[in-house]
Formats: structure tokens, C-alpha cells, sequence
């Protein structure tokens, strides 16, 4: 018998040798039969990395919320050129919009413009279509701070109000998006990553480490499966904060609001589902390093896991394909 593996069940030798096991062997081998079964046992050791599946307690990245002076010119960058698709059922008027991107969105009310202190970071699967795309803008953009640029492993592209968003392949980096949101990287005060991390990890349970590369130390924090936000620091003078926000779902959500609320944090009890913090701070000195709002919300919060409609951006009446509407 082949050695069993971590979590398998080895079966005796008593099964059936004509190729097929009989009736009376396959209801053993359901109901795990003491003598069809045996359990490995715990001492076995194991072959997968079990820690790889933790996740924390942040199990979702859902959106990211920046507002607009023009719903017209929005639609144009986000849908018409990156390829994404307006949801067809919720914000359907024209002071607001909801964009879908895999399994997560941009949220983008009308008002005067916000910019992210930083970049976006997301995941598309064509990226000479989108060129493509991008490229019949630049008529149609002229004006605005629309603009987009390639680099070796992603195409970076710029809103017409200025927000950054880069635009990489489906990678082993990224796995399992194919399309969605990957992670949004916030430039921050120098100094400010290891607090930032402890920030994460103690008051909302989510793995968070400092790290360093050729662009200098940053605060890296798992916020769902692929999903991450990055805190890179500068020496760059940061411009305001303009009130955008990232909205996440978290699985103990009475854990961190108690410790949000014991240092004052909280600034809106939105419902039963949901509450907003926007300021990051040292849980040892309790200074504020960083502001950035967060909504959060309990994964029983009614709009947790909404499915949400991703189209085929390829799909045009020109070249019509019957039965690829939708991206898959």
C-alpha cells in the first residue's frame, strides 16, 4: 500500500480486487466503516503548509470609494477604458456609481474629486486589449489628467482627476484574482510602518509585517485571499487628506470596535452591520500615523458575498460571439 498522506484515509486490503468494490464495500467506505477505513495518524507528518491558508481577520477587501466632479468622464475611464462593468442593479442613477471588478468594486458618488494618497493596485487579464482600450481615450480625455504608461509588469494608468491605477496581469503574485482588486499601496510618513503594522495586528487581528525593498520599508497588511494593503513610507510632503475610503469585511467584528472605541476612534456607528474609524494609530504611544477612513462591516452584513456582474469587455456588436457575454 502507497504511504497515506496528511488528511487522507488509507483503505484496508480487505476492498474489493475485481476492479469495481461491490455495493456492500461502497456503503462502508461512505459511512467509513471501522474496517474499510483507518484514520493516518496525527503523528504523520504533514506535506502541505497549512499556515499558507490563515487569512486573518480582515476576510475581504471589498471596495474602494473616491467621489467625481462627472459621472460622463468616469464612466468613460473605468468602464469604457479599463474594461470594468457598472453594476446593472444598485446606484443606477447618475449621482453615483458602482463599478465591478471581479468580486470588488469602485464606488464613485458625484462630488469634487478625491485622489488616493497613493496607488491602486489591480488585476486585468488583457493587457494589450487594454492598451488598446486606453489608447482610443486619449482624444476623448484630452484636458483631464487622464494618461497612461507601460512598465515592465504593469500599465499605470491615471484618472481624469488624478487617482493612480496600476493595472497588472493575472500572476503567481496575485493568485487567485484573475480580476479584482489586488491591493492598495498608501504612501506614509517615514517612520510610520512598524507602528502601522502593530495597528493591524493587535487591534484588527490581521497579519501584518514590515518588510523592505529597493523603494524603502513599508507595512504590508493581509486584508483577504489575494488582497492586501501596503503602507510605503516617504519623505514626500503628503498632500491632505480628502475624506476617500477602502471598505473591508471582518469575521470578529465586536473585537476591534471595542478597542477602536476604548481609544476613541470610532466616528460613526453606521448600523447593526457596520461602523467607520478613519485614523491609524500606535497602539503603544497612541499617536495617529496615518488617516484613511475604513468602513467596516460584519460579515453578516446583507451585501457580504452579493454576486456581482463581471462582463466581457472583448464583446462588441462588431464581433459578436454568442454566449460570451459575461467574463469568465
Amino acid at each position: 500500500m502507497s504511504p497515506a498522506r496528511c488528511g487522507t484515509f488509507a483503505t484496508s486490503t480487505n476492498a474489493s480486487v475485481r476492479g469495481k468494490p461491490s455495493i456492500d464495500e461502497l456503503i462502508d467506505i461512505v459511512n467509513f466503516a471501522p474496517d474499510t477505513r483507518q484514520e493516518v495518524s496525527s503523528e504523520m507528518d504533514c506535506p502541505f503548509d497549512r499556515a499558507a491558508e490563515d487569512l486573518g481577520n480582515i476576510v475581504e477587501l471589498e471596495h474602494v470609494n473616491v467621489t467625481v466632479p462627472d459621472q460622463q468622464l468616469a464612466t468613460l475611464f473605468y468602464v469604457v477604458g479599463l474594461g470594468l462593468t457598472r453594476d446593472p442593479y444598485l446606484m443606477t442613477s447618475i449621482s453615483n456609481m458602482w463599478v465591478n471588478i471581479g468580486r470588488s468594486q469602485f464606488h464613485l458618488p458625484t462630488s469634487k474629486p478625491q485622489v488616493v494618497r497613493g496607488h491602486v493596485g489591480i488585476v486585468v487579464p488583457d493587457r494589450e486589449a487594454l492598451l488598446m482600450r486606453l489608447t482610443r481615450l486619449r482624444k476623448r480625455l484630452d484636458g483631464t489628467s487622464f494618461d497612461f504608461k507601460e512598465h515592465d509588469s504593469f500599465v499605470e494608468t491615471t484618472c481624469p482627476w488624478g487617482n493612480r491605477i496600476r493595472c497588472h496581469a493575472p500572476s503567481e503574485r496575485f493568485n487567485p484574482i484573475t480580476l479584482g482588486i489586488a491591493y492598495v499601496e498608501f504612501d506614509v510618513p517615514l517612520g510610520a510602518a512598524e507602528g502601522i503594522s502593530r495597528f493591524y495586528r493587535r487591534v484588527m487581528a490581521a497579519p501584518a509585517d514590515v518588510a523592505q525593498d529597493s523603494a524603502g520599508s513599508y507595512a504590508h497588511v493581509q486584508v483577504g485571499i489575494g488582497q492586501h494593503l501596503i503602507f510605503r513610507e516617504t519623505d514626500r510632503a503628503l498632500p491632505p487628506y480628502d475624506g476617500h475610503h477602502v471598505q473591508v469585511y471582518v469575521a470578529d467584528f465586536s473585537g476591534p470596535h471595542r478597542l477602536l472605541q476604548e481609544k476613541g476612534l470610532v466616528f460613526e456607528e453606521s448600523d447593526q452591520h457596520q461602523y467607520r474609524f478613519r485614523d491609524i494609530v500606535d497602539p503603544e504611544t497612541g499617536a495617529v500615523l496615518f488617516t484613511i477612513e475604513h468602513e467596516v462591516r460584519s460579515m453578516k452584513h446583507p451585501l457580504y458575498m452579493r454576486p456581482l456582474v463581471n462582463r466581457n469587455p472583448a464583446q462588441s456588436n462588431m464581433n459578436y460571439m454568442p454566449g460570451h457575454d459575461a467574463w469568465v
